[in-house]
């Protein structure tokens, strides 16, 4: 059986238990309107799905607010960090909203860029946060809801629905690109052996667990993306919308139910 016959044979355990496998779409790193960005649009379009674009609000640009202007409701703006700078000294791993700096300038940067997505994407824009490199200091969690920010965002299973009260997490799980190589497509056996294993995880531990109710997530990069990833990323989202027991939520719909 190859994985994808693996991924049809997942999603009718789902359906024939009654239930639907529900995922949903972000991607991260947004600044500019590109070539890459039109891809990924015109992709998101021809399969009718929801997108959370999560935008880097220090090097956001106005021809960026333009082009999503006629993009459809269901194609937000999340914010993704401050200015995507690591503040970290090796070998520590990258990450912008960490321990490094006081807690008040990172929660001032913050607040800044919440200004600044809302003056730029208006009503497209939702008080959410994905930190970048999907790393925040545990002591700045609780902060979040002092400035605004009603949701969060990371990659990997979540241990708690609502980390702090008035905020809601959501995570991302499964992520073609494969970093650790040459930053290329992953390839089909991992990056669906990765999106099986997350759904068969949620359908075992069911609803009422942190991790089990949590919508499997999609995480890609737009402006990294090869030719393979988007051939990939074509043919996952089609299998996933023809099958009875998938269903990709929107992203508003993500952060209301979850």
């Amino acid at each position: 059986m190859n994985v994808w016959t693996g991924l049809d044979a997942e999603l009718s355990g789902w359906r024939d238990a009654g239930r639907v496998a529900t995922l949903w779409w972000r991607d991260d790193d947004a600044t500019e309107a590109t070539p890459a960005l039109d891809r990924m649009l015109d992709l998101r379009a021809r399969h009718d799905v929801g997108l959370a674009l999560a935008v880097i609000p220090a090097e956001a640009t106005t021809a960026l607010a333009d082009r999503l202007r006629g993009e459809a409701p269901s194609v937000v703006v999340f914010q993704h960090g401050y200015a995507h700078q690591n503040h970290a000294l090796a070998p520590e791993k990258k990450i912008e909203l960490g321990p490094h700096r006081p807690a008040t300038m990172v929660l001032g940067e913050l607040g800044t860029g919440a200004m600044a997505m809302e003056r730029l994407f208006g009503t497209r824009a939702r008080p959410v946060l994905v930190p970048p490199w999907n790393r925040i200091a545990s002591m700045l969690v609780p902060t979040l809801p002092e400035i605004g920010l009603r949701g969060l965002s990371t990659f990997a299973p979540r241990t708690r629905i609502n980390p702090v009260r008035g905020l809601l997490q959501v995570n991302t799980h499964v992520d073609p690109v494969d970093w650790r190589g040459d930053r290329g497509f992953a390839g089909d056996d991992k990056v669906i052996g990765a999106l099986v294993g997350h759904l068969a995880m949620r359908r075992l531990a069911g609803l009422q667990s942190a991790a089990g109710g949590e919508p499997t997530g999609l995480l890609t990069h737009h402006a990294v993306a090869t030719e393979a990833i988007w051939g990939f990323m074509d043919r996952l989202l089609e299998r996933l919308r023809a099958h009875s027991g998938a269903s990709i939520l929107a992203p508003d719909e993500v952060f209301a139910r979850s």
